[in-house]
């Protein structure tokens, strides 16, 4: 039987977020993979990557996996009506309602995230909470048939552990090895903690105006809050 995975692709999506899963999902066998939009017109990812959805909303069957990607582009889906209807009917019809990156954020504003705990990417950790999110570390989270992914790269881990559980840790580990995925970064600085202070200080800035949009949509601007330094 054919497994339907649909991820949603839309202007402004952290490429990786995107791609990383579905290069996984796309390699195992048995996958019917698609990327999902409003419309069919070519879009543009975050850092400049042109993209082609190849179904609409209103084409799109019931997925086994309905999967939100982050970026920037998030920001607007928090507010956009017909996006977040359309995830949450599809989200009660499938078997996992998964997110990578910040696209847990979009998860939370559909509802489905109240109470269970969830992932995201380390700079957007405390605004889970907004959504009645229970934020919690790691590279995949899984809590009953929701599955979130930390921080873009995480969508490849994410991905896998996806296959994992619907055909087996044979299928898994085949696809893992086809692509040669065994990371061992250069460098260990992929995380806050393990970052030196003007590297991390030079991430938050190049992703400043996004954090500022978001607190402004979570309200924390208006109320005065004080933020949290991530």
């Amino acid at each position: 039987m054919t497994l339907r995975f649909g991820i949603l692709c839309f202007p402004g999506v952290q490429q990786l977020d995107l791609t990383g899963p579905y290069e996984v999902f796309a390699s195992a066998r048995d996958t019917e993979v698609s990327l999902v939009w409003k419309d069919l017109e070519p879009l543009r990812a975050s850092t400049g990557l042109w993209l082609t959805p190849d179904m609409t909303f209103a084409d799109a069957p019931d997925f086994d996996v309905i999967c939100v990607p982050g970026g920037g582009g998030v920001n607007a889906l928090l507010t956009d009506t017909g996006t977040l209807d359309f995830l949450r009917d599809k989200a009660q019809r499938a078997r996992f309602v998964t997110s990578v990156c910040t696209g847990s954020l979009v998860l939370g504003q559909i509802g489905v995230l109240a109470g269970r705990k969830a992932a995201t990417h380390w700079n957007a950790m405390d605004l889970l909470e907004q959504v009645g999110a229970i934020p919690t570390e790691g590279r995949v989270v899984r809590d009953g048939n929701v599955i979130t992914a930390g921080g873009v790269t995480s969508g490849i881990d994410f991905g896998l552990s996806i296959i994992a559980e619907l055909m087996g840790q044979d299928e898994a580990e085949t696809v893992q090895l086809s692509l040669e995925y065994a990371p061992a970064p250069p460098f260990d600085a992929g995380l806050p903690d393990r970052a030196r202070p003007k590297i991390l200080e030079e991430a938050r800035q190049r992703m400043a105006r996004s954090r500022e949009e978001r607190e402004v949509l979570f309200g924390f601007r208006s109320s005065g809050v004080d933020l949290p330094a991530g």
